[in-house]
């Protein structure tokens, strides 16, 4: 059985719909947000937990669900349900979190046997104004891992799935380097990951890539600085864990990023559902 495109867009439906909108001043959908992640890990049959942090006085949430908790190795799939600002994020990160939750539904759905552990975590706080500080909900998630000396595979980051087009000249670059070694395209996902990490990297873009149903593309860049370290995967480099991240090249791509334009009537669900599809092969391949 394969991921659900109306599934996913009844995921992207919620998110988007939410009023005020899902960001940090808005402590009220970020808590309509964790019920609802939390109501459907459940409902596929997951057991789930919450992960309270506090920043500036306020307490915040990520979401943990887990399939087979009794292993002792542990891969992360991750995504982040805050937003920036006033806007409705369908790709940032609407997307990602109904691609999480899609692919929780299809591990249960399909109960592969594995030996280990693979915890679905949706975390708070990726966005401005605390990204890259150590107030983010990945960054506590992964610290935790750490001080718990957790075995971990590595982490998997869904950001921004959901933008795509088959018009030619339609994937810009930021450097004549990678546009003589990408399409043009913007068609494809990109496993984003570091040289550090390669051989996780490689690992999971083989097995997407055992789907067929997109074109997967990936990138390794020398270090932690510039585009490679734009979501939460970067977190767990800092503890030492293998983490990528899988992307629709964001604002290389998508002309509403951060935008009131990111809208669900963007969104490309039917390749959506095969990034699923994907990422799902990858998960089950450890």
């Amino acid at each position: 059985m394969n991921a659900s495109r109306e599934r996913l867009y009844k995921d992207v439906t919620f998110f988007t719909e939410l009023r005020p909108f899902r960001n940090y001043q808005n402590p009220e959908s970020l808590k309509a947000c964790v019920d609802y992640i939390t109501q459907e890990f459940k409902m596929a049959g997951l057991p789930v937990s919450l992960q309270p942090f506090y920043v500036e006085g306020k307490e915040y949430s990520n979401v943990v669900a887990s399939y087979n908790p009794e292993g002792k190795r542990r891969l992360i799939v991750g995504a982040h349900y805050d937003v920036c600002g006033n806007q409705p994020g369908a790709d940032d990160n609407a997307s990602a979190v109904a691609g999480l939750l899609e692919t929780a539904r299809l591990l249960m759905l399909h109960r592969p046997e594995t030996d280990y552990r693979i915890d679905f975590v949706a975390y708070c706080l990726e966005e401005p104004p605390f990204f890259a500080t150590e107030h983010m909900g990945s960054f506590v998630h992964a610290q935790s891992l750490y001080r718990e000396q957790v075995d971990v595979i590595g982490m998997i980051c869904y950001e921004m799935i959901g933008y795509f087009s088959d018009e030619p000249g339609s994937q810009p670059y930021p450097t004549p380097e990678l546009k003589v070694l990408y399409p043009d395209t913007g068609n494809f996902i990109v496993v984003v990951g570091i040289q550090q990490h390669i051989l996780f990297n490689e690992r999971v873009k083989l097995a997407m890539q055992q789907s067929g149903g997109i074109d997967v593309q990936s990138i390794h860049f020398p270090d932690q600085s510039g585009l490679a370290g734009l979501s939460d995967h970067r977190n767990y480099w800092q503890f030492g864990y293998p983490a990528l991240m899988i992307n629709d090249t964001a604002f290389l791509r998508n002309p509403n990023y951060h935008e009131v334009t990111d809208t669900i009537e963007t969104l490309d669900f039917k390749k959506m559902t095969e990034v699923v599809n994907a990422v799902y092969r990858a998960v089950v391949s450890f």
